[in-house]
Formats: C-alpha cells, sequence, structure tokens
C-alpha cells in the first residue's frame, strides 16, 4: 500500500508538471524513477494513465478520472494532517502573496482577506500583476498561477483546479445575428478580441484528434483586459472568448449565452506555488488548505 500511494504521489506530480523531467526535478528523483513508478502504478491498475509521444504527455481518460479521484485524496490527507498541525503552531509574521489580477481580485483575494481577518498575527501583502515573478529572488511566500508551469525545482505546485474558457455573447446579439454551429461561422459573426502586440489573439480550441487548435478571428473591439471584453459583450457587441471564472455568474443569470458548447476550449492548470523548503510555513499552509478546500474537487466558478 505504500508503494502504492507513493505511486499515486508521483502520478499527481507529473500530471501537473505535464513533464517527467520536471516532476522528478521538483521530487528530488531520477527522470526514470519517476518513469518507473509511474508504470508500476499503471501495471497495478491495469489501465494506460498517459499518452505519451516524444514531443508531448498527456493524460488518457482512464488517466483523467484517476486524476480527479487522487485529487480529492490528496487534498482529505493534506486536510487531515493540517488540522493536526494547525494547533501546534499558530500562523504569523508577514505573508507575501502574488495574484494574476483579474482572477486573484475575483476568487483568491476574498480567502486571503478571510485568512487575515481569522489569523491578526499575520501580516499580508498582497501583489496583483500577471508577469511571472521570480518567487525566490523577489521573496514571495505564495504564487498564483494559470497556465503551463515553466520553473525548476525551485518551486512547490497544488493544483486547484483548471480554467477553461467559454464562447459567449448576449442574448439580444445572438436573437439579432444568429447563433453559429460551428467554427467556421464565426467568421460571419462580430468577434470581441484579445489585443496583443497590435494584433488580434486567435481563439483556441481542442481539434476532434485532441490536439491544440488556433483559430483565427476578427471584429471591430480589439482590447488588452479580459474584464473590458465582458463588458463589451454584455453590452451586446459580439461574441467573446473568456474564462468560465469570469463569466460563470452571467451565464447563470442569463445575461450572456454559450455558443458552440459542443467544441471543446483549450483548458489551463491553476497552480498555488511556493518555494521549495523543508517545511511549509503555517501561514502558507493555511492558506493553500482554505484554496484547496474552496476551488476543489468542484470549482466555485463550475458552470457545467
Amino acid at each position: 500500500m505504500t508503494e502504492h500511494l507513493k505511486g499515486i504521489s508521483v502520478f499527481v506530480q507529473v500530471a501537473d508538471a505535464g513533464s517527467f523531467t520536471l516532476a522528478g526535478e521538483r521530487l528530488g528523483i531520477s527522470k526514470s524513477g519517476v518513469a518507473k513508478s509511474v508504470a508500476r502504478l499503471e501495471d497495478h491498475l491495469g489501465v494506460r494513465l498517459f499518452n505519451r509521444t516524444t514531443r508531448s504527455l498527456s493524460l488518457t481518460n482512464e488517466g483523467q478520472t484517476f486524476y480527479q479521484g487522487c485529487v480529492r485524496a490528496l487534498a482529505e490527507l493534506e486536510g487531515a494532517q493540517s488540522a493536526v498541525t494547525t494547533h501546534q503552531q499558530m500562523p504569523t509574521g508577514r505573508l507575501r502573496v502574488d495574484l494574476p489580477v483579474v482572477f486573484g481580485r475575483r476568487w483568491v483575494l476574498p480567502v486571503l482577506l478571510d485568512v487575515a481577518s481569522r489569523y491578526p498575527a499575520v501580516e499580508l501583502e498582497v501583489s496583483l500583476t500577471d508577469r511571472r515573478v521570480d518567487m525566490v529572488e523577489e521573496g514571495i511566500d505564495l504564487v498564483i498561477r494559470i497556465g503551463p508551469l515553466d520553473d525548476r525545482a525551485t518551486v512547490v505546485a497544488r493544483h486547484l483546479g483548471v480554467q477553461n474558457a467559454v464562447v459567449c455573447a448576449s442574448p439580444a446579439y445572438l436573437d439579432a445575428h444568429g447563433r453559429p454551429t460551428n467554427l467556421e461561422e464565426l467568421a460571419n459573426h462580430a468577434c470581441i478580441t484579445f489585443e496583443r502586440g497590435s494584433k488580434a489573439r486567435p481563439w483556441l480550441f481542442v481539434g476532434a484528434d485532441g490536439h491544440p487548435l488556433s483559430h483565427p478571428v476578427r471584429g471591430r473591439l480589439w482590447f488588452n483586459h479580459s474584464e473590458a471584453i465582458l463588458d463589451a459583450a454584455l453590452a451586446g457587441h459580439g461574441l467573446a472568448l473568456l474564462s468560465n471564472w469570469l463569466v460563470a455568474e452571467h451565464l447563470k443569470s442569463g445575461r450572456l449565452e454559450a455558443v458552440l458548447p459542443q467544441i471543446e476550449t483549450q483548458g489551463f492548470p491553476i497552480h498555488a506555488l511556493w518555494p521549495q523548503t523543508r517545511h511549509l510555513s503555517s501561514k502558507v499552509r493555511v492558506v493553500v488548505d482554505e484554496l484547496v478546500s474552496g476551488f476543489l474537487p468542484v470549482s466555485p466558478w463550475d458552470i457545467a
């Protein structure tokens, strides 16, 4: 049983990192050691957990199902451990946290403020920025990051969920201009796009073969901020591709309507990161535990 628990931990690290090599660096073991651990777990389960090619690594359907169960189980174990250790050491001192601007303010800051209220000995310093900070060099205790992890073995990552995107528009716009039924029909619609370097970003989907699909779109309105795109979509100016955590409340209220729900959009993992140390400080642990409890196993912005 101990060996299988170790294999599960290695498996989750590989799924989060998307690489045997990077998972090995974070765990302090060799790439071959990681591969052997995953292979033993696959033999024990009798299923293949990863699709492996020379250039990519992705979860199989069975692997995705197993991964979600493992995340829930590990969260329970960490919560039990935290319940024991929290009474031994109350969080104190300055906690420096870096958050992505929009997601951080909407979903993480309320958790941080709640922690600050419950633990008056904690001094909270929060920066909101979308640049990739160097945690060690800048003295950051905790980072929330959306997207692939490219750090080396200097940080520890905790999975918090997945950001998916939704093509959506106001019902008034769709009633006036029709509802597209495939990607090709997007060319007949006003698409509110994210501008980067004077160019509109293409919209990212997942093709029938499971590979990323970049689809160019065009329209009259370009913005460099997701909340501005949301405002334009709510005002009926066209279709937008926006994060599910940003539009969930508007989809539920009917102010926005999902378009092309049968076509999968590219998702990005959400992680809590902290510097790799021998012992996780109680001030970081309490925040991570609160985020895990609030975001898993079902994200509060889940619109399914």
